[in-house]
């Protein structure tokens, strides 16, 4: 793989990355308004306490989705301050760390995803795995799934 093409892939890595967060950010507002609509059409019932528990009810889901939100648009700024036209010697954010069969991606916690018909497995960079593999280079190795993993590229 030459270095253009090492760019590219990285580029395709962050595009899909992006999308796929975006997608997230999306389907949490919806589960806000969702959750908003639906405690505020609670009707008052003569029985009182089951209006009451539904809009609490629906406050809390409201405040969760909320942090779930918050927690992908955190994600999202810290995806773009990632460097894909780098080609870096040591595992940093924005390297993809090649290992077997396994290919890792420092940009944003979104676990194994397919790309390009590739299993990737995007981790943030504050993910202890991600820390774990923080300044490794090439032919260094580490334990991953109770297994010694060497790193055969990074880039």
């Amino acid at each position: 793989m030459t270095d253009s093409e090492k760019i590219a892939f990285k580029n395709r890595l962050k595009l899909a990355a992006q999308q796929l967060i975006e997608q997230r950010i999306a389907a949490a507002k919806k589960l806000i308004d969702n959750a908003r609509e639906a405690a505020n059409s609670e009707e008052k019932s003569s029985v009182g306490d089951k209006y009451e528990t539904a809009r609490a009810m629906g406050q809390l889901e409201t405040e969760m989705y909320s942090k779930q939100l918050a927690q992908q648009i955190k994600e999202l700024a810290l995806l773009h301050e990632v460097k894909t036209e780098v080609i870096y010697a040591i595992a940093t954010m924005g390297a993809c760390i090649e290992c077997g069969d396994l290919t890792f991606f420092i940009a944003a916690g979104l676990g194994k995803q397919t790309i390009d018909g590739k299993l990737i497995i995007f981790l943030s960079p504050q993910a202890p795995l991600a820390k774990l593999l923080q300044n490794k280079k090439a032919g260094e190795s580490f334990v991953f799934n109770g297994k010694d993993t060497v790193i055969e590229r990074v880039y």
